[in-house]
């Protein structure tokens, strides 16, 4: 018998758990020196060995505590528990997001791990592996770091915002967000390309950026950060009314979330390849 799915506040002391455990992992096998074990989709796109023993952590940790419940990571995909039945849940994981700031030792990247039930994404924890700041939201329960609730910037010109990017490791991708970086910049503040897209959001969802936008985020670089990110006041969607996804998300407060759509929907930034 399929047991029912836990509150969100059940969730996130299960995610917390066993993000905290792969996080310290993570750390241990970076200050131990880490390699190149794998490329995904170019020769920059790495995967280290210790991307894929802290997924098999999480997935074996997951499993130990909830053995019905389903679990997709971005290293092993969904696997033959990856879909979860009506009701159920299912985790998304991303075992270190920000994998090329993790191989060159920069302190930016995370262990970013988030439920769902029924499609929708109820409870979510992003640890920054080299530093421990932590960030959790449950669903209706607003997004909190280390116990202090936070909420999103409340700038309200687009041309004072400091917005947060990130690239793709396609060539011709890359290009494209180049040029759209290139026309946006003498509108705002300033850019910002950090390089872990979990991270991303959550500085946006405490003001530390005012806003960020990416295209081609994978479900495990946008469930636990989008949540915190729309927990903290960001509205975080795509392009002309489509949902935030691998075309294109932006999370920004409400204030600059039409300037900023505006300006990105001018200068086609969901498109290219």
């Amino acid at each position: 018998m399929i047991r029912s799915a836990p509150t969100p506040r059940e969730l996130l002391e299960i995610a917390v758990t066993v993000a905290r455990d792969a996080a310290a992992t993570a750390h241990r096998m970076r200050a131990e020196g880490v390699s190149v074990a794998a490329t995904k989709s170019t020769v920059t796109d790495v995967v280290t060995a210790a991307d894929q023993a802290v997924e098999r952590q999480v997935v074996d940790a997951l499993r130990a505590l909830r053995p019905d419940d389903a679990v997709f990571g971005e290293e092993y995909g969904a696997g033959p528990t990856g879909q979860a039945v009506e009701g159920g849940v299912r985790w998304v994981v991303d075992p270190i997001d920000g994998t090329v700031n993790y191989l060159y030792g920069l302190p930016y990247c995370a262990v970013s791990l988030a439920a769902e039930v029924d499609g929708e994404v109820v409870a979510g924890v992003v640890r920054n592996v080299a530093t421990g700041e932590e960030w959790t939201a449950t669903a209706g329960g607003g997004a909190w770091r280390e116990g202090t609730r936070v909420r999103c910037s409340t700038e309200t010109d687009l041309g004072q915002a400091l917005v947060a990017t990130g690239f793709g490791y396609d060539a011709g991708r890359r290009a494209h967000q180049a040029r759209v970086v290139a026309e946006l910049i003498p509108h705002v503040r300033d850019i910002r390309r950090m390089g872990a897209a979990a991270l991303d959001l959550c500085l946006a969802a405490e003001g530390r950026v005012d806003a960020y936008y990416e295209k081609g985020l994978a479900a495990w670089d946008l469930a636990a950060g989008g949540l915190v990110a729309r927990e903290a006041g960001l509205r975080v969607t795509g392009l002309s009314g489509k949902p935030a996804g691998p075309d294109l998300v932006i999370a920004a407060p409400p204030a600059l979330f039409d300037p900023l759509h505006t300006r990105l929907a001018a200068l086609d930034a969901s498109g290219g390849p």
